[in-house]
């Protein structure tokens, strides 16, 4: 179970249902087993949990695999014609679930609902001879639903219906901790509507927000709002393009993955020199800013704790607010399609989001964009 650099923080009073962290995410893949060696291959995440025929599935399969407190569902059809295999060829490899763990599931559901929540599945118990499990759904922005995950009378490896997966090959971990944030990509002018959704529905705080003069380039744009629930332990950074001379990345994410939905991942480290290291070795490839952004970044954030070769050499960004500084890199996309990435970031105090990094970051996702044809 997930939680953020929050995580010994008292529950907010103001929350309707406080959630615990976020307990899993699940992506629509087109081949489970295959995504499922390179998330321990390049990424270090260990095997947990299987389910498909031989569980008595017949029109799915799914690997669970685990880090430190980071559960990913990879699940594929098995047939033709089933919604999951509709999803994956609209959208292609995406996130469909974001599951939050919570104490009690009916509660939680019927909360949402009354708020305003589409229902997609009413409370449901589950049982195996692990226990109980009781979970439930609502919809999101465009195909991602939520899960409320209760799991307190629950003490098998992951849920009923899964059986433990434990095969022999099990690489070492790379130093990914819990999930900091996930960030989605909605249409133009759908932003604040989906900034008052989660207010509305899961009585969610706006933390920051970031319009076209934070985030622009010479040719693109985007708008933000940082959504989190009261304890900070789950936070939904939403992003919608802003008019620009040239295509934004929220353009081309809307564009190849046919709709809104979660464009990047940010999963935390204690040491990102080390896990950065360990993923550019076994092949996961990062976006690069230029080689001059190095020369003035402590004039622009001040002493801290690295050394700066190693992070020239990776190509490692660095930004600073009041309470701190964070360390942080992007992945190319790790599908086909141009559409979901992942964030590895470390914070040493810092509670923002990279504010001073945006310009190079966004000039970086272009120099990709124009590489694509697609700016």
């Amino acid at each position: 179970m997930s939680a953020t650099a929050t995580e010994k923080a008292p529950f907010s009073t103001t929350d309707s249902f406080p959630l615990l962290g976020t307990d899993y995410v699940e992506l629509y893949v087109g081949n489970s087993r295959q995504s499922a060696l390179f998330y321990q291959a390049c990424m270090g995440f260990q095997p947990l949990a299987y389910a498909g025929l031989s569980t008595g599935l017949k029109d799915r399969e799914s690997y669970v695999l685990v880090q430190d407190k980071i559960r990913l569902v990879l699940t594929s059809p098995l047939r033709a014609n089933t919604e999951i295999g509709r999803l994956h060829d609209l959208h292609g490899d995406t996130v469909r679930c974001v599951a939050l763990w919570v104490e009690d599931a009916t509660v939680a559901f019927e909360t949402a609902v009354a708020r305003g929540a589409t229902p997609v599945m009413s409370p449901t118990a589950v049982k195996d001879e692990h226990g109980t499990c009781v979970r439930a759904q609502i919809q999101s922005f465009g195909d991602t639903v939520h899960e409320f995950v209760e799991r307190k009378n629950y003490r098998g490896p992951f849920l009923p219906g899964y059986t433990a997966w434990a095969p022999a090959y099990q690489p070492e971990p790379v130093g990914l901790k819990y999930i900091d944030h996930m960030v989605s990509n909605v249409a133009e002018g759908d932003m604040n509507k989906w900034v008052q959704w989660y207010a509305d529905v899961m009585d969610f705080k706006q933390l920051i927000s970031f319009d076209d003069k934070d985030i622009s380039t010479k040719y693109t744009a985007l708008m933000s709002k940082v959504m989190s629930n009261g304890n900070g332990r789950v936070k939904f950074p939403i992003n919608e393009p802003a008019p620009g001379l040239k295509k934004s990345q929220i353009d081309e994410y809307l564009e190849f993955h046919h709709g809104p939905g979660i464009q990047h991942i940010a999963v935390a480290t204690d040491d990102i020199i080390s896990t950065v290291t360990a993923l550019r070795d076994r092949g996961i490839e990062f976006l690069r800013v230029p080689e001059n952004y190095y020369d003035t970044l402590l004039d622009r954030v001040g002493d801290i704790d690295e050394d700066l070769s190693p992070l020239r050499e990776l190509g490692i960004l660095v930004d600073r607010d009041d309470e701190g500084y964070l360390l942080q890199i992007f992945t190319k996309p790790v599908q086909p399609r141009p559409t979901v990435f992942f964030e590895i970031i470390q914070r040493k105090g810092a509670t923002s989001f990279g504010k001073g990094n945006f310009k190079a970051l966004f000039e970086a996702i272009e120099r990709e964009q124009a590489v694509r044809g697609t700016l």
